[in-house]
């Protein structure tokens, strides 16, 4: 019987371009390092043939004696590069509330920080003839220079301009660049916020209304009204470009939407009304007793902010204590019945379980202003009393875990302000005492340096650094990108840089340079 001929061998796996290779793969070599064999990787079970002895990097071979059976290995002790920038990334990366990881101190920064005479103070003019200027009020930088752009800074005035400045650097010789002057109201502006994309600002007034202004056609677009009092704060919803929401001396917060009401009456522009309003939103105060009927009076709203990682919630602190409230924007907590078609009331989702403000007193102060950290100090709020105390809060919570205090430090007016720098490393605040200080603080080891709250003697955050060269109260403060802007009763604008070279030549010559810079104290 013929033997069957053998089958064709099958390749499973073929090479797609159907040309057959059939090079190998090349062979490792067998040996390495000077012809030395390659050790066999032992198994766990197999005892070591050989003990490695080590060796100091800077030993030699030939001064060791060396047994046949042992391996000298050298082991480079590896260095840690301690570099400044290096550390403070390291610790940033940290998160809030951890104690062991600190940022480095920034005191020599904040010192290094001086303002010159002549190119670095701008006059808020006045609109009459009787007076040359007249005091700001309040004071905002664009978004874009808080992000490093054009450093554009709009100053709202008592008699209810805006002057918005070009505040970058330039020599003592240079003159002023040209201004924008926009008067939208009749009366002192408490407040001006820039929107999103920095086309718009919104301006709440002593004349009951906020006011919607356009930067580039310099023009009047929108009237806000619904209150029935000052307006005293104003914020942009970050998540939303057309809707702002506003707090007034009457209590009461409204929410106001861009794309709606939208009327106009010929050439005259018609009054917006608030899509949302919360009243009494802080409380009344309690009416003593009598024959005669008195109705209580709410509590006014001092300052309101957008917190960065929830888009429809809002902060919101008042003049009567240190209580923070966080409120839900889009739905109320008590619905109206059909038998009683009344106006649904709205209740905060949270607030401060604690009042820090009992702890240095025996009765309670109010908040009179408000600025949320980023960066290092993300997931903290800073309230500045009017006991001239600093308070910080912890978000979401809103629960007070700290405070900060100055004895230069004097706060007891609503007009005075704070806010932070775009890093998230600094905090200024204004003062009302006659000598004109701004304060600077170091806020980037605030939440990682947590202490029993309430209990005694707080541990300072870094020590504070007091700047001078203004007269009266100041009261407006806003950071850009490098620089800090500082609005004094005496109707002047002051920035203030670091410059390392022109503080230390300051401090050598003090008597020489205190007439062409000021520095801090």
């Amino acid at each position: 019987m013929l033997d069957s001929p053998e089958a064709p061998r099958c390749e499973i796996f073929s090479d797609a371009t159907n040309v057959w290779d059939a090079s190998q793969l090349p062979t490792p070599a067998t040996s390495i390092h000077d012809g030395k064999p390659k050790r066999r990787i032992s198994q766990c079970d197999e005892t070591p043939t050989k003990k490695p002895r080590l060796l100091a990097a800077e030993s030699s071979h030939g001064a060791v004696d060396v047994d046949l059976d042992v391996d000298d290995v050298v082991v480079k002790r590896r260095g840690s590069r301690r570099a400044v920038f290096r550390m403070m990334g390291l610790a940033s990366n940290g998160y809030p509330g951890e104690p062991h990881r600190m940022l480095l101190p920034s005191r020599n920064i904040l010192q290094s920080f001086v303002s010159s005479h002549t190119s670095d103070v701008f006059k808020c003019h006045s609109r009459t003839a009787d007076s040359f200027v007249t005091p700001p009020y309040a004071c905002a930088y664009s978004n874009e220079a808080k992000r490093g752009g054009l450093p554009l800074l709009a100053v709202a005035t008592e008699q209810g301009s805006i002057h918005i400045l070009d505040t970058t650097k330039r020599k003592e010789w240079d003159c002023e660049p040209a201004r924008v002057t926009l008067e939208p109201h009749e009366n002192g502006i408490f407040d001006v916020k820039w929107n999103a994309d920095d086309t718009l600002l919104a301006t709440a007034s002593g004349d009951k209304s906020t006011r919607i202004s356009s930067v580039e056609t310099q023009q009047l677009l929108s009237i806000l009204d619904g209150h029935t009092s000052t307006v005293k704060c104003v914020a942009w919803d970050p998540a939303h470009r057309d809707l702002l929401t506003t707090g007034g001396r009457d209590g009461m917060l409204c929410l106001y939407d861009m794309r709606v009401n939208n009327l106009s009456d010929g050439d005259e522009i018609a009054a917006r009304s608030a899509v949302i309003t919360i009243t009494a939103a802080h409380g009344q105060d309690k009416v003593s007793g009598g024959r005669r009927k008195v109705r209580p009076l709410p509590r006014g709203i001092t300052n309101i902010l957008y917190p960065d990682d929830r888009p429809h919630g809002l902060v919101s602190s008042g003049s009567f204590d240190g209580i923070l409230h966080y409120w839900d924007l889009r739905l109320p907590s008590d619905k109206s019945s059909k038998r009683s078609p009344k106006k649904p009331s709205y209740k905060p989702l949270f607030s401060s379980t604690i009042d820090p403000t009992t702890f240095h007193s025996a009765r309670c102060r109010g908040i009179t202003s408000m600025s949320q950290g980023s960066g290092p100090s993300a997931g903290l709020l800073f309230a500045l009393g009017a006991d001239s105390r600093l308070y910080i809060y912890s978000y979401p919570t809103l629960t007070p875990v700290r405070t900060e205090s100055h004895p230069n430090l004097q706060t007891n007016s609503f007009y005075v302000r704070l806010a932070t720098s775009p890093c998230g490393r600094w905090l200024a605040s204004g003062s009302t005492s006659r000598a004109g200080s701004l304060f600077l603080f170091d806020i980037g080891n605030a939440g990682r340096i947590a202490p029993s709250y309430g209990k005694g003697a707080v541990e300072p955050i870094s020590p504070t650094v007091r700047f001078g060269g203004q007269s009266g109260e100041i009261g407006a403060v806003d950071w850009a990108s490098d620089m800090v802007a500082s609005c004094a009763d005496d109707g002047t604008v002051r920035i203030w840089r670091p410059n390392l070279e022109v503080y230390q030549n300051c401090i050598s010559n003090s008597e020489e340079q205190k007439w062409d810079w000021f520095w801090s104290t």
